[in-house]
């Protein structure tokens, strides 16, 4: 079916900003007993921050963190990433965007950040493009990535917009819907909702971490794909099954 609809993860593939998370993750949690390199940063990139600390906790309290714990842990973490240096717009997303609304296409984004600092820059650095009603993000989730949960939701409120003006036309499914992430937790959950995964590998993991979890295509930066985005589109459009 043609492609209708495109969900894009935040950190590392509109924002270049998953070294201040990581600096910001790996410092904040010493704080509390607790350690993570920035190197595992990466790893867990796409989970909310809840789960991350979770984990953390479970690695060296033997136990689940409690809510307070959870929030007073992120908010350590959201105040040194807020100290970093402004992430700038990954370079070719501002393109690539603008290229796919020209072509009359649902866009979604689905992060799991709850990062403010970020969220509330993207009509400043992407205007016209997001909206709530086509956000989600870790405020909306229970699971969050690796579930597919996060990408569900995102079908549904492309599908909503998308119906709104379009009430006598196919809907947005998973086969219609292509998926575009940077993390290998992100690849795990667009693969596990059924959409085609595209990866770009911006960060510092090897490109098997984001092709082993399934990603069907794999570019090493935004503007590689932006540059290859028409031709990729026509490419998918016309194969009989994605």
């Amino acid at each position: 079916m043609p492609i209708k609809a495109v969900l894009f993860d935040m950190d590392g593939v509109l924002y270049d900003s998953m070294p201040n998370h990581a600096k910001a993750w790996s410092t904040a949690v010493t704080e509390f007993g607790l350690s993570m390199s920035p190197h595992e940063a990466y790893l867990h990139e796409g989970r909310t921050g809840h789960g991350t600390i979770n984990i953390l906790a479970q690695r060296h309290w033997g136990r689940n963190a409690t809510t307070e714990e959870m929030e007073r842990i992120y908010a350590a973490k959201s105040a040194l990433f807020n100290t970093c240096p402004e992430p700038q717009p990954m370079p070719g997303a501002a393109q690539l965007l603008q290229s796919i609304r020209s072509l009359g296409l649902t866009i979604v984004l689905v992060t799991g950040s709850a990062q403010h600092s970020l969220l509330t820059r993207l009509a400043h650095d992407f205007p016209g493009i997001f909206s709530a009603e086509r956000m989600v993000t870790a405020f909306d989730v229970k699971y969050g990535k690796p579930n597919p949960e996060p990408y569900l939701m995102g079908i549904e409120k492309a599908n909503a917009h998308f119906r709104t003006n379009n009430e006598h036309i196919a809907p947005i499914t998973q086969s219609n819907t292509i998926i575009i992430e940077n993390a290998p937790l992100g690849v795990q959950a667009g693969v596990a909702s059924g959409c085609f995964t595209i990866a770009v590998n911006t960060g510092p993991l090897p490109d098997s971490a984001l092709l082993d979890p399934g990603a069907n295509l794999l570019f090493h930066s935004m503007q590689e794909l932006a540059d290859s985005w028409e031709e990729l589109l026509n490419l998918l459009n016309t194969t009989t099954s994605i």
